[in-house]
């Protein structure tokens, strides 16, 4: 992740805000097949006469790698765990994207990032082996499998969900109530304490939209059962009075403005 280049994240719910979404071209990310054509030549000679027939034929290739590292090789966590058990959590979560561009593919590496296309083919035994770690050392408070709760509890809304991991921060300052994109490195908390947000790591690069975040959350590796649901739904009946204030706040956000600042 580049040092403030989180610098756009696109909304599934439109917002009345002063800056428009910067997303890529689908093209740019898809999981897309083509036809490359492909030309044979055999020869077949007589005594007296040659003739030379040509077939063409069609190959199917894929613009994503078919078989990922872990499919193959083994691929260690132990760097992950020994960062995460001294609470080191920033080294954390920066294994945690190299451990992610590893496990997308060759391609991924080279170019640097991983395609939100490439995630469905990470094993799931490996982000599962992720997410555990970060959840065992951090008191089941970090953690993709975190995440997707509280990004379901926001019924997948991007914005709310940012801003209830800390991801965004209110502006005091302003007359109208302002919530800001958070600067990478220096404004995100390497700390984990009681005000530290709950779900605040792992990061996921959003620069080139909420596609890649929303691939991880929704990948079969995090797909949990109606019971463990279920219990979550009881424990919502409990929810404060304080805590419902807050989730009003966060529905009047629409009518909010975002301040067009790009570093997060």
């Amino acid at each position: 992740m580049a040092t403030n280049t989180w610098n756009s994240v696109c909304h599934k719910t439109p917002l009345r805000r002063r800056h428009s979404i910067d997303c890529p071209p689908s093209t740019a990310a898809s999981y897309s097949f083509f036809r490359k054509p492909t030309t044979t030549s055999t020869s077949t000679a007589t005594a007296s006469t040659a003739s030379l027939s040509h077939t063409t034929t069609f190959a199917i290739s894929s613009t994503t790698p078919t078989a990922t590292p872990s499919a193959n090789q083994t691929v260690s966590f132990d760097a992950l765990q020994q960062h995460l058990s001294s609470k080191n959590f920033r080294e954390a979560d920066e294994e945690t994207r190299r451990l992610l561009l590893v496990l997308a593919g060759e391609a991924a590496q080279k170019r640097g990032y991983v395609f939100f296309s490439e995630v469905q083919f990470i094993q799931k035994s490996d982000l599962k082996a992720i997410d555990q770690l970060w959840k065992q050392y951090s008191d089941n408070k970090f953690g993709y499998s975190v995440q997707k709760k509280i990004w379901e509890k926001m019924n997948r809304d991007f914005t709310k969900f940012f801003i209830k991991l800390g991801w965004m921060k209110k502006l005091e300052s302003s007359e109208v109530e302002q919530y800001n994109y958070r600067s990478f490195p220096t404004e995100f908390i390497w700390e984990m304490d009681e005000n530290t947000p709950e779900g605040h790591l792992p990061l996921t690069n959003a620069l080139r939209g909420t596609q890649l975040l929303n691939s991880i959350l929704t990948h079969p590796a995090f797909n949990g059962n109606e019971e463990e649901k279920g219990e979550e739904d009881e424990k919502e009946k409990g929810v404060s009075e304080g805590k419902g204030k807050e989730n009003e706040g966060l529905k009047g956000l629409r009518n909010r403005v975002l301040k067009t600042d790009y570093s997060f």
